[in-house]
This record gives C-alpha cells, structure tokens and sequence, in this order.
C-alpha cells in the first residue's frame, strides 16, 4: 500500500493510516515490538455478486468447512496474544455471514481494530447504523467504473446503484468510508469520473488497486494496464493529491499491490520538490515495501493461513490444527516464510539487481508466479524505465 498522500506531505494525518506507523518499523519477523501482523480475513466465500477479478473466485454458495463462530472467536483470541493490531475482514462478502456483527464485536472487546471490505450491495441504512454502532474504524466498498462498467465488473444488473447507495448510509451517519477501484485497461477510462465521483459526494478515502493475478484475476492478465498507462495513472493521481492537500480538504489517495508506486511518486517529487521528496525516501524505507509475510497475513475461511490475501495457493498452514501464533512465529522452520522474510537473496530478473530493493521489497510475487511461473522472478508489473532502476 502507498499513501500518496502522506508521501506529498509527512504531516497529513488520516484516522485509520497504518503503512507508516512507528511499530512498522523493521517488523522483519511481524512482531516487532510484540505486535503481530495486520491480518486480512476472508472470513467467507460466499459473495451475492461473481467479479471477475476476485482473488477468493467467490461466488453464491454456502460452502462446506468455513470456521464457524466458535472457532473464529478462538483465532481472535490467539491473535490478541500476539497484539495484531488489525482485522481487515473481507470475503466473498462478510455480510452475508450472519454472525459477523458477533464476531467484529469480540474483535473489538480483545482491543483489535476492525475495517471491512465489501461490494457496498448490502450496506442498507439498518446495517449502516449496525457498522457505525458496532465500532468497526472504516468500510472499503468496491467500485469499479460507472453503472455499466461496474455491472460488467460485478456480474449483477443492479450492482452499482446498490453499491452507491451504501456509500451514501455510510456517509449519511458519519461511517468512515472509502472506495476501492481495481484498474484494468477495460475501466481505466473511468478513472477520472471516479475521482470526480469521490468529490462530489465528498468521500474521504479512495485506494486504487493494481490488478494481481490471483484467482478469478489469473484470467485476466491481458487486462492489466501497460507501463505506459500505469505512469499515467500515477501522474493523475499525484497530481489529485496535491490538489487536495493544497485545498487543505481532508481526503486520502492510496495506491494498492503496486510498489513501484513509491519509487515513482520519489522520482516526481526529487523534481518538484527535493525537501520533500527526502522525507518521502525516508517514509517508503522505513515502511520496507511489501510486507507480505512479514507484517502482513491471511486467513480464509476455512482457516488456512497464506502470506497474503492474493497468495492462495501457498498455505503456511490451518488454524483448525495449530494456533496461527504458532504457525507465524516458527518462520525458519517454515521454508516459505524464511524465504519471504529474506526474500532479497531470492529475487532475480531486475528485481534481482534493483537499486530501490528496500523501498520495494520484491513487488508482487503472484505475478511473478503467474507470468513466469517463478515466485521469485521479476514483477512483470514494475514500470520504471531501465535507468531508474539497475544499480
């Protein structure tokens, strides 16, 4: 995650940032200064929408084996032993689970924050009061285009009307919520009418996704943008950022499964503005780039454990059979885990001999896997030109 915001101005403050926290510092084992990782739950499969880009290929099903309230109150309880700060609680659609409310509420009470990922289609003004009642710190709901776009996207007629109304209970009550866009070529002409979207109904928070190709997402790598329009889409973006911040208007831009982001927006700012551009070199390093198995996490709804939410196909293990702080703390004799969290001696390819390996960290390693069938390959994602890039 980069928060362009924060990298355009260091004294931006938006309620729910974690990129740059103190205690992400270093975190090399996801637990530094006893806290664990920031967890993200696919607390189920099941989803009322098919999208095509879903990396949990969720769709309308009561799927067998998912952890049921008993058991996810267990997993709350072991991750409050190692401090985890954050349950981002997504799906399919978590609100289709019936006891969702029960098991944030728990969450909570064990002094862990929670913000939730949803398509919005549910987010009717009754659940909006129940989200804002229950403490949940933020909601993401996932827009991707305008109404027919977005329906395309979706795979349901009537999706994005919905996915809008629940913004507006949200935003109605005070609930903290922003949007999600994953980028494709199909929808990057949208991007600026989103933005305009964001405005106009004045939501504080937008984050933009790079495609990953995990999952549903794996059929659509001729989708992805080319390096040329990732540079512009940056080039908006940026531009946006510091548009509000002049303005002084409390919004937050974030760019998501990208970290070439990072060393684009630095290459910008050593342009325009050197002082700053030194403070954001010095925020993307201490931040350490991708953090997948190292401060970051996830478990799907059938316990199993992955270095993150886009990873399913490498389990570090379940939870139904050994308590998630086990399992992560036991990283050296978890092959996988040891490599990721000393990922640098592994990568190749320009990822390899990269000169900003330490803001970056290796990218993506799922579309590395996905192209060149090599977790350990080079991001085909990463748009800087060669120059910017080689040591």
């Amino acid at each position: 995650m980069i928060e362009l915001t924060k990298l355009l101005d260091e004294n931006h403050q938006f309620p729910h940032s974690l990129r740059y926290s103190k205690n992400s510092k270093n975190q090399k084992k996801g637990a530094k200064k006893r806290m664990g990782p920031v967890i993200a739950w696919n607390i189920t499969r099941n989803c009322n929408l098919k999208c095509k880009h879903c990396y949990s290929s969720a769709f309308k099903n009561n799927f067998s084996g998912e952890l049921n309230t008993t058991e996810a109150k267990k997993v709350i309880d072991d991750l409050s032993s190692i401090n985890v700060p954050v349950l981002l609680i997504s799906g399919g659609e978590p609100l289709i689970r019936n006891d969702l409310f029960e098991i944030i509420n728990y969450a909570l009470n064990k002094t862990i924050k929670v913000t939730l990922s949803t398509n919005g289609t549910l987010i009717n003004k009754n659940i909006a009061q129940k989200i804002k009642d229950s403490g949940i710190s933020y909601v993401g709901i996932s827009l991707d285009g305008l109404k027919k776009t977005h329906n395309n996207f979706r795979g349901k007629e009537n999706a994005f009307k919905k996915a809008i109304k629940g913004i507006d209970n949200c935003l109605k009550i005070n609930q903290k919520v922003g949007i999600r866009f994953t980028i494709t070529k199909s929808n990057l002409k949208e991007l600026p009418a989103i933005i305009n979207l964001m405005e106009k109904k004045d939501i504080p928070r937008a984050c933009f996704y790079h495609l990953v190709y995990s999952g549903r997402g794996e059929n659509l790598k001729k989708q992805d943008t080319t390096d040329k329009q990732k540079q512009e889409i940056l080039d908006l973006l940026y531009k946006k950022s510091n548009e509000y911040l002049n303005k002084g208007a409390d919004k937050e831009i974030l760019t998501v499964a990208n970290q070439t982001d990072g060393v684009y927006t630095y290459l910008k700012l050593k342009k325009d503005n050197p002082d700053q551009a030194k403070k954001a070199l010095a925020l993307l390093k201490h931040n350490g780039g991708n953090r997948s198995g190292i401060a970051i996490a996830s478990i799907d709804w059938e316990g199993k454990i992955h270095p993150n939410q886009f990873m399913s196909t490498y389990t570090l293990g379940n939870i139904k059979n050994k308590k998630f702080s086990k399992i992560w703390q036991a990283g050296k004799t978890n092959s996988l885990l040891s490599k990721l969290r000393n990922r640098k001696k592994y990568l190749h390819g320009k990822c390899g001999k990269c000169k900003w390996i330490d803001i970056c960290n290796g990218n993506s390693r799922m579309r590395a896997k996905a192209l060149n069938n090599d977790l350990w390959a080079e991001d085909p994602a990463c748009y800087l030109n060669e120059k910017d890039l080689i040591i």
